[in-house]
């Protein structure tokens, strides 16, 4: 799979070639939980996330670890993360994979990295297919602290149609060289609508049971927008810590589940 990053970007494509290589077994997929479960502020079962199935043709591809240390880029425990679902299939190949039914969805990310390390990052996104086309631009300013913070696209950005694959790249810079290959995350996400019947169960549902429709439907971005917002607004929630993290294992990201997650103001 090539990358493309436009000018900006151009030499990425050094790690086209490089996957992520996880030796890791998913959980089985979720039952549907009866909502009369979510009417209480906190979850009494685990709603696990449904996967959708990538596509085939051509296959999505992607990174969710930024990958070992390179040139002058600070040692890290823990590398950058995207939270996202993924596939790895039996050709080697990793599958970042994600559905979302809003224009301007969030993305969410564990960023290793602080404002001392004084990296350059940008999340960018452009068409996937055919001519990969540049569609967003945007610096990323490093968190105090390292934790997991969310990237939305604004109103002014081009909103995802519906059906179309879009590429997105975070991508951290260690050396001043363009030459230099950056530590990056990437994936393609797709928007999709949902039946009328599962809007209209929307329109009635608390939070929790929002989340609950989203994940069994297999719609990464609003599940755990909705889920990561209740953590915030309520942290000493226990219930919802353990949903949180019950939501990251569930997709094979257990490992980040226990990072704080940072204001957007970081």
């Amino acid at each position: 799979m090539k990358i493309l990053l436009g000018l900006t970007l151009g030499y990425v494509g050094v790690l086209a070639s490089q996957t992520l290589a996880i030796a890791a077994t998913p959980k089985p997929m979720a039952t549907p939980i009866p909502m009369a479960s979510y009417n209480m502020k906190t979850v009494s079962q685990t709603v696990n996330f449904n996967p959708p199935k990538p596509p085939a043709d051509p296959p999505p591809g992607g990174r969710v670890l930024g990958g070992a240390k390179r040139g002058s880029c600070p040692q890290v425990q823990q590398d950058l993360t995207a939270l996202v679902p993924y596939t790895k299939e039996p050709s080697s190949i990793t599958n970042v994979w994600s559905l979302t039914t809003s224009p301007h969805p969030t993305f969410w990310f564990y960023v290793p990295y602080s404002q001392k390390d004084n990296l350059p990052a940008k999340f960018v996104l452009q068409e996937d297919q055919p001519q990969s086309k540049e569609l967003y631009n945007q610096p990323i300013a490093l968190p105090k602290n390292p934790g997991i913070i969310s990237v939305t696209l604004p109103a002014n950005a081009p909103k995802l149609a519906v059906n179309q694959r879009y590429r997105w790249f975070l991508t951290f810079a260690c050396e001043t060289k363009e030459t230099s290959p950056p530590i990056f995350v990437e994936g393609v996400v797709k928007r999709v609508n949902l039946s009328q019947a599962t809007i209209k169960e929307l329109q009635t549902a608390t939070l929790l049971q929002q989340f609950a429709i989203y994940a069994q439907n297999g719609i990464w971005h609003e599940a755990i927008t909705i889920l990561a917002t209740l953590r915030q607004e309520n942290p000493q929630d226990s219930a919802l810590n353990t949903q949180w993290q019950d939501l990251l294992a569930s997709i094979r990201l257990g490992n980040v589940a226990t990072e704080p997650i940072l204001s957007d103001k970081h």
